[in-house]
């Protein structure tokens, strides 16, 4: 067998596999899309629990007394996660490599922080740093901001876990250019959990009138 020819089997080659590598990213996609369909009825019926039980007795839109500033300050943290994990996934398709790791660590870093915001100021676990706090026992507000929140933390800290591992598998050179469905993957999954606390912002801090919980 001649060079040419084996140069020749060995680009073909190639070839078919990256062909391969495609039509299976094209499968993860939907089956992606259709996880995040599931999902979306765990997060519509929060927020349509959460507008069927804060009316009050007029039929007026009511919300908790929450701390308006530190809803702001956590938000804000996360939406410029989004930003980083955005970069992230830019920077790995354009092979840089070490752009690609320290955008990651900033994302798991601003998603901590989320979390800690959401730990210390919303579900009060440190009563000596925050007072007044609202409780999962304070009736409707307690129950539909403790189950919002709730179960948004846990895709964030899911999220958190998957950027983690990541970053573990690029620091080996896992990923390439042509090849980095994982980093795509997981800032999909990111942004879809960015995109709901952009509902879930304004439906537990904003709309209807303040009551007086604390």
């Amino acid at each position: 067998m001649s060079v040419a020819t084996l140069g020749h089997q060995v680009e073909h080659s190639h070839v078919v596999s990256q062909d391969v590598y495609l039509e299976q990213t094209r499968r993860n996609r939907l089956g992606m899309w259709l996880f995040f369909g599931s999902e979306a009825f765990i997060f519509l019926g929060l927020l349509a629990a959460r507008f069927y039980l804060w009316v009050g007795e007029d039929g007026q839109m009511m919300r908790p007394n929450l701390d308006q500033m530190a809803g702001l300050i956590v938000t804000v943290v996360l939406l410029l996660s989004s930003y980083f994990m955005n970069r992230a996934e830019v920077s790995i398709a354009n092979n840089n490599r070490r752009d690609f790791l320290r955008s990651l660590i900033i994302t798991a870093i601003l998603g901590t922080a989320f979390l800690v915001g959401v730990i210390i100021w919303e579900w009060g676990m440190f009563p000596s740093l925050v007072e007044g706090h609202l409780k999962p026992t304070d009736g409707v507000f307690g129950a539909v901001v403790f189950g919002m929140t709730g179960m948004h933390a846990l895709h964030v800290l899911s999220g958190i876990i998957l950027i983690m591992n990541v970053w573990w598998l690029g620091r080996k050179g896992h990923y390439s250019s042509e090849r980095h469905w994982g980093v795509e993957a997981v800032a999909i999954y990111w942004h879809y959990v960015d995109l709901v606390w952009i509902f879930f912002y304004p439906a537990i801090y904003l709309i209807g009138h303040a009551y007086g919980v604390h």
